[in-house]
């Protein structure tokens, strides 16, 4: 069979679900089952795999969905207990004396929080946290879930303190003896050579993460404000390019200086702490004629909301000081933190503990789990130390974990189905066909279809290995060793191109079929995961094109100099964020003017 027959086949499973779930906006727990048995009749009637190999994937499927469950189950409750303790009250307040414009509380939480949270633990978790917090403030669940979603981008790369580049990278070159010569080759040892992936890893996302926060606040104005006007989320952006700035500028200096492990986690930080003393103070603020809120609470649409509804509750004692409103969040944050450092003792004593299903039905395939480094395990922690914090009621408690099982058996339908049909697409390698699985015929397709272009469109199958498996970890295992040799044939600096993987596999994740289920979870809003993607669609082309172009221009440059195509994308890309920008500004002011006159 051709590689182009090959690649479109691999693509039924994909386009099962853009067809049901974005198009058609059948709600997952219906159209995954149907996008499961599409991969899994490629993988036994053409990939001609065994029987026990896909029902193999099918089980380790089932357990991946399984810890997804239980770390949805941990963020609910997490979220439940600090509103039945009246925290969220508390935490709700504290947002609004900083400022009530619902756009620079999404840039602070999304972005900045979030981009901490994803540098801490990586693996969605951001969601688990930031998205039911923009809940509890007030904001539609579906605003809340697309934010969460769009700002899984820049820090994914150096999520879970580096792993997609410690692991996911160097698990997909090392199996090639012949990289680590190149490296050496270059003057590096192996750490060295992957700290310099690192780094151009970083310094693409620097250039494609200056843009998001005004995504973010852009399509929170289009698609959930009361004038559905994207000229209202531009209003801010002078403060969305601080905010941008403010975590990617640490973030590449800490990429340099410290390599893959902190770039996210220190440069959300540092940010924070920069926009938040800036905001305080009025720095680039909307003034407060110009706040931002959502409309009346009666005129949502009723697609924007889920099923966990907010309650305003006021502590036992009548009130909560901020520290102690915040401390579950804190604690979160610093458990993380702990529990993933390598030169701390905890991480290893937690993944102690391991669940192994070896050699599932006699296959190669294995499932893993440690319940105790799950990040589950630390929501459900600090739950328990939260009832002695905040002084709670037990029957409180008890209120919270019921209404928190009821919500995640919801999202259980379906991930059963949604996580084992990504493990039959990525285990349908070895079958009696003779073919290389499903992802890696896919990127061959495109590879002999697109040629010296590949730079482009390298991003591209990163974030496709990365939107289909959930990780863009296990896309940059999947398609880094491809990713070096596609660079080597076409004549460019192969790592560049595995630089675009990486990249790549971030964006993925802002598309990604079981994130959305995990993240609309969270906050009880099921069956809408193809609004949602719908809605990212466009964030995830901007962030696949851009540094796919860069790309293109720097491995290009010494060839066919500064005009190319690469370069022309770039120019095209910034013109039409400069006319943007512009034109809202001229708009705001005639707005301004016909108010001041009719007044």
């Amino acid at each position: 069979m051709s590689i182009g027959t090959l690649a479109i086949l691999s693509l039924m499973p994909i386009v099962a679900v853009a067809l049901f779930l974005v198009i058609l906006r059948w709600p997952a727990s219906k159209a995954m089952p149907i996008s499961y048995i599409v991969a899994v009749g490629l993988a036994l009637f053409v990939w001609k795999i065994s029987m026990a190999q896909a029902a193999a994937a099918s089980i380790r499927g089932l357990v991946v969905a399984a810890t997804l469950l239980y770390i949805i189950f941990g963020a609910i409750l997490l979220l439940n207990t600090l509103q039945e303790s009246g925290a969220m009250r508390t935490i709700r307040q504290g947002f609004t004396d900083i400022t009530p414009d619902r756009r620079v509380q999404v840039i602070i939480i999304a972005w900045l929080f979030g981009s901490f949270i994803e540098g801490s633990s990586g693996f969605g978790t951001p969601a688990a946290v930031a998205v039911p917090l923009l809940v509890g403030l007030g904001f539609p669940g579906m605003a809340a879930v697309v934010a969460g979603m769009i700002i899984q981008s820049t820090p994914v790369s150096f999520g879970a303190l580096g792993t997609p580049i410690l692991v996911g990278v160097n698990t997909g070159l090392s199996t090639d003896e012949s990289i680590a010569a190149f490296a050496q080759q270059l003057g590096y040892d192996w750490p060295q050579f992957l700290a310099m992936i690192g780094l151009k890893v970083a310094v693409l996302h620097a250039i494609a993460g200056t843009l998001i926060p005004l995504f973010v606040v852009a399509f929170m104005t289009r698609f959930f404000g009361k004038n559905k006007s994207f000229s209202e989320g531009l209003q801010v952006w002078k403060f969305a390019l601080f905010a941008a700035f403010s975590m990617t500028i640490p973030y590449i200096i800490v990429a340099y200086l410290l390599g893959p492990e902190f770039p996210a986690i220190l440069g959300g930080l540092i940010g924070l702490a920069i926009v938040i003393t800036a905001a305080k103070k009025g720095l680039l603020m909307p003034s407060e004629k110009e706040y931002w809120n959502f409309d009346s609470r009666e005129n949502w649409d009723p697609e924007w909301t889920g099923s966990i509804e907010i309650k305003d509750v006021t502590h036992r004692s009548g009130g909560m000081s901020m520290m102690k409103a915040w401390s579950p969040y804190v604690l979160v944050a610093l458990f993380l933190v702990l529990t993933r450092l390598r030169v701390l003792p905890f991480s290893d004593l937690l993944r102690s503990w391991t669940i192994t299903i070896p050699n599932i039905f006699g296959t190669d395939i294995t499932a893993n789990a440690q319940p105790l480094y799950l990040p589950g395990t630390i929501f459900l922690a600090v739950c328990f130390i939260t009832i002695f914090l905040h002084q709670m009621d037990f029957s409180a408690f008890k209120r919270a974990s019921w209404n928190s099982a009821k919500t995640m058996v919801g999202a259980s339908a379906a991930l059963v189905f949604t996580v084992p049909m990504v493990q039959v697409f990525i285990n349908s390698g070895g079958g009696a066909a003779g073919y290389d699985k499903m992802p890696i015929a896919l990127a061959e397709g495109v590879a002999a279809l697109v040629g010296s272009a590949w730079p482009i469109f390298a991003p591209f199958i990163g974030g496709f290995g990365a939107a289909v498996a959930g990780s863009n970890t296990v896309s940059n295992m999947m398609f880094s060793l491809f990713q070096f040799g596609v660079g080597q044939r076409i004549g460019v600096d192969p790592t560049w191109i595995v630089a675009l993987q990486a990249v790549g596999g971030a964006a993925g994740n802002i598309i990604c079929v079981h994130n959305v289920v995990a993240a609309s979870a969270v906050v009880g809003l099921l069956g809408k995961e193809g609004s949602v993607i719908r809605k990212t669609l466009f964030p995830f082309a901007y962030y696949a094109l851009l540094p796919g172009s860069v790309g293109y221009l720097i491995v290009w440059y010494s060839q066919k100099g500064v005009f190319n195509v690469g370069s022309l994308i770039i120019v095209l890309f910034a013109a039409a964020a400069v006319y943007i920008i512009s034109t809202n500004r001229k708009r705001a002011a005639r707005e301004r003017v016909a108010i001041e006159r009719s007044q």
